[in-house]
């Protein structure tokens, strides 16, 4: 994690009523609320006001104790807001123009120094300085850190992206999350080739999944999902692919959105395809593979975690253009107050949940 700024470098932004933000303390503990007066702001960080933020399923596995987590932690990384307060020097969102108060936007979830190797390479990403919303620990000067408050402090080193007044909150929210991977995962399995005409398997109709499915049909691709939910295969129609429970024939494009059928996804990649792993973000049994089946198969076996600014950047216009035709707002089953947090992530966690559940601290 980068170091603050010193003090007296940092510029004081009061906040009257004080943000509030949710802090998580550990398996099986209620939220704790917690006030916060006022923030420092480096050179190019910014302070956003939190119009809508969704529960991502890391958030939900956070909490079970699934996934490994620094506490006192600010939960939430799926978030839409608006700008309130910049600081010194400016910042420039994702367009290359300069960011001003009152901009709605969205944010990376990553932040990035910009001139590591790993930069330098493309995969900003995997920085070796980098911090994540909602996953690292709370400090001093920088309380708000996750999108669970009212409040959330971006540093600099942040991709940020105007989006629209017109989109609502609900498809916006989870764009730096879902839709920004989902069109990572798209891009590397295409590699730069037309999409048109390309036999795509999807396997998960989470949101990721629904996501990855829409842009690739909108590309033209012939795609499956793969869901053993009836009622997720049925909205999984919605967004341009072919609904089934198992892979009827060979794909030039597999997409493994679950984290469940690794094995599967390999094995229905046809000769040449590429097979990009996404949904595999939690511990789970080693997958055995067949070595000389990918070698005379000629497969690419790739993995996707997150994605690029330049990514999240696409996938908004994505929503904002094209995207606009498939049932994104409809991704949101309920929305509670910030206050309502444990309930929220409950009705998250529960078996029948919508693909989002959403907290608004308004």
């Amino acid at each position: 994690m980068r170091t603050l700024l010193p003090h007296d470098e940092r510029q004081d932004v009061t906040l009257r009523p004080a943000a509030t933000a949710k802090v998580w303390l550990g398996v099986g503990q209620a939220h704790e609320t917690v006030a916060v007066p006022g923030v420092g702001l480096g050179h190019g960080d910014v302070l956003v006001a939190i119009e809508l933020s969704t529960i991502c399923g890391s958030d939900v596995h956070t909490m079970q104790g699934h996934r490994t987590a620094p506490t006192p932690l600010v939960l939430g990384h799926e978030s839409v807001g608006r700008v309130i307060a910049i600081g010194e020097g400016g910042t420039t969102s994702a367009d290359g123009e300069p960011l001003r108060i009152g901009d709605r936007v969205v944010w990376s979830v990553t932040v990035s120094c910009g001139t590591c190797d790993r930069c330098t390479a493309g995969m900003t990403q995997k920085c070796h300085t980098s911090a994540k919303y909602g996953h690292v620990r709370i400090g001093p000067r920088w309380e708000l850190t996750g999108g669970f408050a009212s409040h959330v402090h971006l540093r600099a080193g942040t991709t940020i992206v105007r989006v629209p007044e017109a989109l609502p909150a609900a498809v916006l929210a989870p764009a730096s999350c879902a839709t920004a991977t989902a069109w990572a995962a798209v891009a590397r399995g295409a590699d730069g080739r037309s999409l048109e005409g390309k036999r795509v398997l999807v396997y998960g109709a989470g949101l990721v999944g629904l996501s990855a499915v829409a842009i690739a049909a909108d590309e033209g691709a012939e795609v499956t999902v793969i869901d053993p939910s009836a009622s997720r295969r049925t909205f999984a129609e919605r967004f341009g692919g072919t609904a089934a429970v198992a892979a009827t024939g060979p794909a030039d494009i597999v997409i493994e959105a679950s984290g469940h059928a690794v094995a599967d996804a390999i094995a229905a990649a046809d000769v040449g395809a590429a097979v990009v792993l996404v949904g595999s973000v939690f511990p789970a049994e080693p997958v055995p593979l067949d070595a000389e089946s990918v070698v005379r198969r000629l497969l690419t076996v790739t993995g996707v975690h997150n994605y690029t600014g330049t990514e999240l950047a696409a996938a908004v216009g994505f929503l904002a253009g094209r995207g606009r035709a498939y049932p994104f707002a409809d991704v949101v089953g309920a929305v509670h107050p910030l206050e309502d947090v444990d309930a929220a992530v409950a009705a998250a966690a529960a078996s029948d949940a919508p693909l989002r559940v959403a907290l608004n601290p308004r």
